[in-house]
């Protein structure tokens, strides 16, 4: 039998509020979880990238051996065609437009996630191929028409909430409170639904757990503690709830299965699509799994199968604030240095410098 929600959300809030008035935050710490955040996302990214929206069948299919580095999109990909290995989506760059929004006016708000979003839209064409989410894709399309942000994300339900969130978690080491706040504001304007709060909520306030230096067993505590916070915010909406589904998601890691074994589980049960509920509990069951190696989550989400690429990215952003920057391989840091001409050492050093400030 599942535990009571309540009962257990009340315990672990008692000990994340006491945690984190003890924490102290070193410079050179935060700078390498921040950066280490942002790594995740990128290659959880473009690692699922290759397989993205595909079935656990055409993964095996298409790639017998399973897909074991970054590799470019296949020919004739449905979203991706044509992009090179290493090559970062639309989740990557949606978090840096928040890394960005915060760096430039150290805060984040609705209005400046609204007109980050739009311009980076334009820029790309998006709302005439096929790199928008749906929820995200409706959203701007109205923002463009001059409808008030108030009323453009009261349908937005969909994973594009928490894939591009990390950097409120980043930002806000063990508080919390100031996580879901920003959540919501920044929500507001493409998915400004409880649902998709709650999960974006629950993601950042695993990454600002990591970033303080909390274990994992302290970051699922702070995944469901945002979980119930965020479901306080934004328009009420149907879905499957974010706590249950990744009760029932831990439950099947903790089995003693085979590691493909749990994948298929976890595809077949949790779920690994757009859907809110399906991506924050997958993403964060792939991090318990792996101990927090953002490499072996990417490895998982991007052989799984589904929202490859996006669960990859969440993922990748909680563990890749668990173990920092020194876990991933400079020639990888490279490549995806690279190929999408992002300086992760200067994200990290500016975003350090504004949090210990």
């Amino acid at each position: 039998m599942l535990e009571t929600t309540e009962k257990k959300i009340a315990a672990e809030k008692a000990v994340l509020e006491k945690s984190s008035t003890e924490k102290s935050f070193d410079k050179q710490m935060i700078m390498k979880k921040a950066m280490g955040t942002l790594l995740g996302v990128a290659y959880g990214d473009s690692f699922g990238m290759p397989t993205s929206l595909w079935n656990p069948e055409k993964i095996k299919k298409e790639f017998p051996e399973g897909v074991t580095t970054l590799l470019p999109a296949p020919e004739g990909h449905i979203i991706h065609g044509g992009m090179q290995a290493g090559q970062v989506t639309d989740d990557t760059q949606q978090t840096l437009l928040l890394a960005d929004l915060y760096i430039e006016e150290h805060k984040f708000s609705r209005e400046g996630s609204a007109r980050k979003l739009l311009a980076w839209a334009k820029s790309l064409n998006a709302f005439e191929n096929s790199i928008l989410g749906p929820s995200s894709l409706k959203a701007l399309k109205m923002i463009e028409a001059g409808v008030p942000l108030e009323k453009t994300g009261t349908m937005g339900d969909t994973n594009g909430a928490a894939m591009k969130i990390s950097p409120v978690g980043i930002v806000h080491p063990a508080d919390y409170d100031a996580v879901v706040k920003d959540v919501a504001e920044v929500c507001i304007p493409t998915h400004n639904t409880d649902i998709a709060i709650a999960g974006a909520s629950a993601i950042a306030c695993a990454v600002a757990c990591a970033m303080a230096g909390g274990s994992i067993a302290e970051m699922v505590e702070a995944f469901f503690l945002g979980a119930e916070k965020g479901m306080q915010h934004g328009n009420q909406w149907y879905g499957a709830s974010v706590i249950k589904r990744t009760e029932l998601a831990l439950q099947i890691i903790r089995s003693s299965k085979k590691e493909k074994e749990i994948w298929q589980d976890l595809y077949d049960y949790i779920g690994a699509g757009v859907a809110m509920p399906e991506s924050a509990a997958t993403s964060i069951a792939l991090v318990v799994l792996y101990n927090g190696n953002p490499l072996k989550t990417a490895y998982a989400a991007a052989n799984m199968g589904g929202d490859c690429d996006t669960i990859g990215a969440i993922a990748g952003s909680m563990a890749g604030a668990f173990s920092g920057s020194d876990v991933f391989p400079i020639d990888i840091i490279e490549k995806l240095s690279k190929v999408n001409k992002i300086n992760f050492e200067e994200y990290g050093s500016r975003l350090s410098e504004i949090i210990c400030r």
